[in-house]
């Protein structure tokens, strides 16, 4: 019959549990010295090593022959706890054996000498599922037990235990194992079985652990299931994980506001049967990684557990953002991923959705959307960016209107108001039969004087301009303030060229590149080592809260304690800013 690797890879001595040496130290120095505690409480998540080293403890106070704090598991003891042989070590499921008079059966038999073996051990697991009135019931006898019995308790949700057994016991707090353990015991059970694991797969695997070495280990068996080589490429088909790679690729898309390619990347998910909520929870983890590297800054390594490359990466994605944008965009992606939980629920909507809104801010009117704005508004201020010039109204030309018609004597015609056409030439009025005659005078009408033609103007013709010489632009300086901040972050990486770097000047030009004044050829030497000026560049990235290239770095060679003398130097900023706006 197959045993699960985790099973088959349990320790079976203290030395080699994994990652929990402030417990096992202690356990092996009572093993050697026969100090034993009549009651212990082993706290802690899930696959960290509690009941495996509740039961090398049984086998360790029964051992005849202890090694060094470590059961010898060769004696009588060791065997018969091993084959599970002897009913003298008794191991409850507390889920399902909650109740009093489960716990009275235990009560019963503790009056009673082991067999076969020196004391009598009852591990019991879970022991949060235990109910009042059972806890009630071991209180008298966890306190005051008979010298030959120990009790082991074991639980993953220690705040649910009374504080009467809690202080009854010795008690012990597991911890999550470290990234490089896991990835560590990953290859050395992948070399022992004969399956090929790449380092990649490895830490991929030991992250989506989260701590815990039984599913760093149940999640590699699940992986070369197919026989085949483990790697990163198997672990994201096999689990449904997209990787680091494609989260940043995502966070570039929000950044950029490509929508075109966010509604790509879901689809994609979901055409490749892939769970969406996975992705969603990847997601997470790196806008929280982006927030960790923009505001623990110098110290973010101590709390990421990420490659060089990786890093670089994540400062560069992380240099688009502010904080408050951060924690925007952080609460909108674990709001919709609340959504995503509900019966119901769309997912693919919801994502696509939100992924939308992560593009552009303005589509948010909460508080925080309101803030991450405000706060974006004021990076480009302090950059020295200008905003954009309001567009001018352009003049529209005013309405042709027909000039009025008069007649001879200088009045309008009687159809003018009324819009009446005039009459037609050989209109003829009507005249009574018995009206006089009306007598036409030979007088003639006089004549009005030709009026005077207009002599013609003369216009000036246009002299030819000259041109007048263009004026030299004047270079333009401001000095960084966040120079101090920058060396400080700078320095967790390499302190003797930050250093170096204290003594020197540090501006904006004209384009925003960024212009070291150095005095002394050490430092541009120093400097100019690849890895550390990836470092100075990341450094400065997270500081100023833009992406800064090895492009963006200018150096220039000047005198001690002088600036360069081509270039005016502004005292601040905000003058920098008007001059640019003039």
């Amino acid at each position: 019959m197959h045993q699960a690797l985790y099973r088959k890879w349990r320790p079976l001595d203290f030395d080699s549990v994994c990652g929990q040496e402030h417990i096992t130290d202690i356990l092996k120095y009572e093993t050697e010295r026969g100090l034993f505690c009549h009651a212990y409480l082993f706290c802690g998540s899930r696959g960290t090593g509690k009941t495996t080293c509740a039961k090398i403890l049984s086998r360790a106070v029964n051992c005849e022959h202890p090694i060094g704090g470590n059961p010898c598991g060769e004696c009588a003891s060791c065997r018969a706890i091993l084959d599970g042989t002897t009913t003298d070590v008794l191991e409850m499921d507390a889920a399902s054996n909650n109740k009093v008079d489960d716990i009275r059966t235990i009560l019963d038999e503790v009056v009673y000498t082991p067999s076969n073996v020196r004391r009598r051990v009852y591990i019991i697991d879970e022991v949060h599922m235990l109910t009042t009135s059972a806890f009630n019931a071991l209180l008298k006898t966890l306190e005051e037990p008979p010298e030959h019995v120990v009790f082991i308790l074991a639980t993953t949700e220690m705040q649910k235990l009374p504080a009467t057994v809690i202080s009854r016991c010795q008690r012990f707090d597991f911890r999550r194992i470290a990234t490089p353990v896991l990835v560590s015991r990953l290859k050395y059970i992948a070399g022992e079985e004969n399956i090929t694991l790449t380092d990649d797969a490895a830490l991929m695997l030991a992250r989506l652990a989260t701590g815990g070495m039984r599913d760093a280990i149940s999640l590699f068996e699940l992986c070369a299931a197919a026989g085949c080589e483990v790697n990163a490429a198997t672990v994201s088909e096999t689990i449904g994980v997209r990787g680091r790679e494609a989260m940043s690729e995502t966070v570039r898309a929000i950044t950029q506001k490509n929508c075109a390619r966010l509604f790509e990347i879901v689809a994609e998910i979901d055409a490749s049967a892939s769970d969406l909520g996975v992705f969603w929870q990847e997601l997470i983890e790196y806008y929280r990684d982006m927030l960790v590297m923009k505001t623990a800054r110098g110290s973010a390594s101590k709390y990421l557990d990420l490659t060089d490359s990786e890093s670089e990466r994540l400062a560069a994605d992380a240099a688009a953002f502010t904080r408050e944008m951060l924690s925007y965009h952080c609460r909108l992606l674990d709001d919709a991923y609340s959504s995503m939980q509900r019966p119901g629920a769309s997912r693919r909507t919801v994502a696509e959705l939100t992924l939308v809104r992560l593009s552009d801010e303005k589509l948010g009117t909460t508080p925080e959307a309101l803030l991450a704005r405000i706060s974006a508004l004021e990076a480009k201020i302090a950059m020295g960016i200008p905003a954009a010039p309001a567009p001018q109204p352009v003049p529209q030309p005013a309405p042709q209107t027909e000039a009025p018609v008069f007649d001879d004597f200088g009045e309008p015609p009687p159809f003018a108001e009324y819009d009446i056409p005039p009459a037609d030439d050989d209109f003829v009025p009507y005249v009574p039969e018995d009206a006089a005659p009306v007598r036409k005078t030979s007088t003639p009408a006089p004549k009005s004087a030709p009026a005077p033609t207009p002599a013609p103007v003369r216009r000036a013709e246009p002299r030819p301009a000259i041109a007048a010489p263009l004026a030299k632009k004047e270079r333009v300086l401001r000095p960084i303030r966040q120079w101090a901040e920058i060396l400080e972050s700078f320095e967790s990486t390499a302190p003797m060229i930050s250093a170096l770097l204290k003594t020197e000047n540090a501006y904006f030009d004209e384009n925003n590149k960024i212009v070291i004044c150095y005095s002394q050829s050490l430092t541009k030497t120093m400097l100019s080592l690849p890895d550390k000026f990836r470092a100075f560049c990341s450094a400065a990235s997270v500081v100023l809260d833009k992406p800064i290239t090895e492009k963006d770095v200018i150096f220039e060679l000047v005198k001690k304690g002088e600036a360069p003398t081509d270039a005016k130097i502004l005292a601040d900023e905000l003058e920098a800013l008007a001059e640019e706006n003039n």
